[in-house]
């Protein structure tokens, strides 16, 4: 069960780093290095959409990439009919909100088992990549935005700040609402998670049987976590679309569901900082790897998480926390088993 947030000092440690990036990393990094970190923090954003339906709600999307392609296309096409990005983010949060909520009604009120859940929520996202690569044609257009099928759509406007479309956001001035944003994520996850729907959310993760029994709806609860989930997912999608400029198909790919799963997998289930971690690490390995010309990149990639999941099977973050309980243990251990020193008298 977790802690009340007012007695997690994790909570708080995690708060005052993500802080300390968002205002640090202008000054300590050169803009090369800032876009670098933007797309960490973008992803990390993702990863949090499904670290908090898979890992407190027991729901295992196969297709988060369905939510994210759905908010990055909603807030390209929407941006560039209005010529303004605030109602445009928001939109990216609240379509695929709505859209997940809408799709879990009939998953969850439809009884499907947890097999049955990853197919759909796999095949829906297949969809929307092959409805989305054949709309190359002129015609496929929502306005003045033409789909692009799998060219994409390039020349997406950059956020700018509320109300005044002509004062974009520079870098340095992205980065940090998009940092912002990852530490209201990850407090708003916190908090959700602590409060009595969180608990029953866990709860229904362990036993679904027993806490129907209890009395609580399940599937409502089911609901409400994917629809939160996805709406995460949809503002990732923008937020990637408006760091790039562009967006394309492959927003939908099941490369992109995969990659969060393994975020996850690797930082650990059951956790917050866990996948941001993940996407730090693999991310920036992945990164390192790119510029080996010996071996392709994917198989030393593929090799190191095969290892990692063998070796810590609960991912990072948890095998981390057990390791450092049980050294504490085996330390307070010792010092209540050692001997009293012996008190050494005079004689003089």
């Amino acid at each position: 069960m977790e802690k009340p947030v007012a007695k997690d000092p994790g909570f708080y440690i995690m708060v005052l780093i993500g802080l300390l990036i968002m205002f640090g990393a202008p000054i300590w990094f050169d803009l090369f290095a800032i876009m670098q970190v933007t797309q960490y923090v973008v992803l990390s954003v993702y990863a949090l959409s499904l670290a908090y339906i898979w890992g407190f709600g027991g729901i295992l999307s196969f297709g988060q990439s369905c939510f994210f392609g759905l908010g990055a296309y909603t807030f390209a096409v929407s941006s560039i009919n209005i010529g303004e990005t605030t109602f445009p983010f928001i939109l990216s949060f609240v379509l695929p909100a709505a859209f997940g909520a809408a799709l879990g009604y009939f998953m969850f009120y439809g009884r499907l088992s947890d097999v049955y859940l990853g197919v759909v929520t796999m095949v829906v996202t297949l969809i929307f990549w092959k409805i989305i690569n054949h709309t190359a044609g002129p015609e496929y257009s929502i306005g003045d935005a033409r789909l692009g099928g799998f060219n994409g759509i390039p020349s997406i406007p950059i956020l700018n700040m509320p109300g005044d479309p002509d004062a974009w956001l520079d870098p340095a001035q992205m980065f940090k609402f998009f940092m912002f944003l990852l530490i209201v994520v990850y407090i708003g996850l916190r908090v959700l998670i602590a409060s009595d729907f969180g608990r029953v959310s866990v709860g229904i993760r362990e036993n679904e049987t027993r806490s129907s029994l209890l009395g609580y709806d399940v599937r409502r609860h089911k609901v409400i976590i994917f629809a939160i989930g996805s709406g995460i997912a949809g503002m990732a999608g923008a937020m990637w679309a408006t760091y790039q400029t562009f967006i394309d198909p492959n927003a939908f790919s099941l490369e992109m569901s995969a990659k969060a799963l393994i975020w996850v997998m690797a930082g650990g289930v059951g956790t917050l900082a866990g996948p941001i971690l993940g996407v730090i690490l693999l991310q920036w390995l992945s990164l390192k790897l790119g510029t080996l010309q010996f071996l392709n990149n994917f198989v030393i990639l593929g090799a190191i998480l095969m290892v990692l999941v063998l070796a810590l099977p609960r991912g990072l973050v948890p095998s981390v926390k057990h390791w450092a309980l049980t050294g504490w243990e085996m330390f307070r251990r010792r010092e209540r088993a050692a001997p009293p020193a012996k008190e050494v008298t005079s004689d003089v």
